[in-house]
C-alpha cells in the first residue's frame, strides 16, 4: 500500500493517491456538513445559527490537530523518500510524542479562553448556550481527532491515501446515525450533535491504528525509536510549530471574519454558515491536491530530484486553473440548489446572504487554487516559515478587510474579504516558491 514517489511520471503517480484523498476529505467534510443539515433541519434556524456561530473555534481545533500532525509527517516522508527506515520509525515515534503534548496544550488553554473568546466573537445571547456546549464537547474529544489526524497523515506521508479513507467513510456514517439517533431519540439537541462527532472520529482512530499494527510491521515502534532529544524534536518541531501557527493564523483569520458576520443577525448567521459549508465542499480537490503535492514534494526533497519538483508544481498549476474556473462556474449557477440541502424552507433573508457570498468568492478560486500548489511545495521541502508567513498575510488581509469594508458595505464587505486575503497569498507563496527552490538546488550542488 506504501507508495515511493520519487520514480515515474508526476502527475501518474498523484492522481491515484489525490482520488482516494479526494473522497476522504470530502467525507472528513461531512462530519461537520452533516452536523449542520441535521441541527438545521431537525431543530430549527437558530440552532443552526449557533453551531455556525462557533464553528470557527471547531475548525481552529481541527486545522490545529491537521497542522501539527502533517507537518510532523514531513520529516517521516522525506526519511522515507531517502530510504532510512529507522530514521522514519523515530519520527513517528516522535510525532506521537509531540501530538499527546499539542493535545493537553490546545486543551488547557481552550478551556482557559473559552469564555472571554465567545464574548468577543459578538455571538448572540440566545445561542450562547448551544455554541459554548458545541465547541467544548469537541475540544474535550480532541485525543480522538488528533489521533486520526496523525496515523492518517503517517500513511499518507509514505504513499497510502487509500487506508484513511475507508475508515473515514466508516466514521462519517456512524457520525451520521448517531447524531440522528441522539437528536431525534434521545433529545439532547446541540450537544448531541457534538458527541457523535466525537464518537465517530475516535473510531477512525482505532481503526488507523489497528490496520498499521497488523498490516506494516516496518512501522512497529520499540523502545528505542522514541529518541526525545533535542535534534529530533527540533526536526520535527521546525516542521509542525510553523505549520500549526500558519493553521491557527487562518483559523484566528476566520474567527474575526465570523465575528464580524455575528453582528448582523441569525439569519444572516444561518446563510454565512451554509455558504462556507458549500464552498468547503467545492474546495476538496483543491485542498486534496495540495496535500499529494506535500507528499509528493517531501519524498524527491529526500531524493534531491528538484526537476520532479519543478515539473509537479507545473502541471499542477495548471490542473487546478481548470478545476477553480469548473467549480466557480457549478457554484455560481447551482449554488442556490445546494444551500437549500441544509434548511428547511429558509427565508429570503438567509437565501440573499449565502448566495451573496457564494457569487463574490468564486471569482478568486484561482488564486486559492495556486496557494495550495505552492504552499504545499515549500512545506515538503522543509521550508516551514513560508506556510506560516502566508497564513500571516492571509490574516492581516482578511481581517482588514472585513472589519474595514463591512463598516462601509455592511454583509458585503464579509463577503469580499476571502477574495481579497486569497489574491494576496497567492502572490505572496508564487514568489517565495520560485526564491527557496532556486536555493535549494544551489545548496544541493554545492554539497554535491
Amino acid at each position: 500500500m506504501l507508495k515511493n514517489m520519487t520514480e515515474g511520471a508526476p502527475l501518474k503517480l498523484m492522481i491515484p493517491f489525490v482520488v482516494p484523498l479526494l473522497i476522504g476529505n470530502v467525507f472528513q467534510q461531512l462530519y461537520n456538513i452533516a452536523d449542520i443539515i441535521i441541527v438545521g433541519r431537525t431543530i430549527g434556524v437558530e440552532a443552526l445559527a449557533a453551531v455556525g456561530a462557533v464553528s470557527p473555534l471547531f475548525m481552529l481545533t481541527m486545522v490545529l490537530t491537521i497542522g501539527l500532525s502533517n507537518g510532523f509527517t514531513v520529516v517521516t516522508g522525506q526519511r522515507y523518500g531517502a530510504g532510512d527506515m529507522d530514521g522514519m520509525r523515530r519520527s513517528i515515534g516522535t510525532c506521537s510524542v509531540l501530538s499527546v503534548f499539542a493535545v493537553i496544550l490546545i486543551m488547557a488553554i481552550m478551556h482557559l479562553v473559552i469564555d472571554p473568546v465567545l464574548v468577543l466573537m459578538n455571538i448572540p445571547a440566545e445561542l450562547l448556550a448551544d455554541a459554548k456546549a458545541y465547541v467544548m464537547i469537541i475540544v474535550d474529544g480532541l485525543f480522538a481527532m488528533m489521533g486520526y489526524n496523525l496515523l492518517s497523515g503517517v500513511m499518507r506521508s509514505l504513499g497510502d491515501s487509500k487506508t484513511p479513507l475507508y475508515f473515514l467513510i466508516v466514521s462519517s456514517i456512524v457520525n451520521i446515525i448517531l447524531a440522528l439517533v441522539f437528536i431525534l431519540y434521545f433529545g439532547w439537541g446541540v450537544p448531541g450533535s457534538a458527541i457523535a462527532l466525537v464518537i465517530a472520529q475516535a473510531i477512525s482512530a482505532v481503526l488507523c491504528l489497528a490496520y498499521i499494527y497488523k498490516r506494516f510491521p516496518q512501522l512497529h515502534l520499540q523502545r528505542k525509536d522514541i529518541k526525545l532529544d533535542w535534534p529530533e524534536l527540533w526536526a520535527h518541531l521546525r516542521m509542525g510549530l510553523p505549520m500549526a501557527v500558519q493553521f491557527s493564523v487562518l483559523g484566528t483569520g476566520i474567527i474575526i471574519l465570523q465575528s464580524v458576520c455575528n453582528k448582523f443577525g441569525g439569519e444572516q448567521i444561518a446563510g454565512f454558515t451554509t455558504a462556507i459549508r458549500v464552498e468547503q465542499l467545492a474546495l476538496q480537490p483543491m485542498i486534496s491536491m495540495g496535500i499529494a503535492m506535500a507528499v509528493f514534494t517531501a519524498q524527491n526533497y529526500g531524493a534531491r530530484r528538484f526537476d520532479r519538483i519543478r515539473e509537479a508544481v507545473r502541471k499542477c498549476s495548471l490542473l487546478l486553473l481548470g478545476f477553480s474556473c469548473a467549480a466557480a462556474i457549478l457554484l455560481f449557477f447551482f449554488g442556490e440548489v445546494v444551500i437549500k440541502i441544509f434548511l428547511d424552507n429558509p427565508s429570503p433573508v438567509v437565501m440573499e446572504a449565502a448566495h451573496m457570498y457564494i457569487f463574490y468568492t468564486v471569482s478568486a478560486y484561482f488564486f486559492l487554487g495556486q496557494i495550495f500548489i505552492y504552499r504545499n511545495a515549500c512545506q515538503g521541502m522543509g521550508v516551514g516559515m513560508i506556510p506560516m508567513l502566508s497564513g500571516i498575510v492571509e490574516l492581516i488581509t482578511r481581517s482588514f478587510a472585513a472589519i474595514y469594508l463591512s463598516e462601509i458595505l455592511g454583509f458585503l464587505g464579509v463577503c469580499l474579504a476571502e477574495p481579497i486575503s486569497w489574491i494576496s497569498c497567492a502572490i505572496f507563496v508564487f514568489v517565495s516558491y520560485h526564491y527557496f527552490i532556486k536555493l535549494l538546488e544551489r545548496k544541493n550542488k554545492l554539497v554535491l
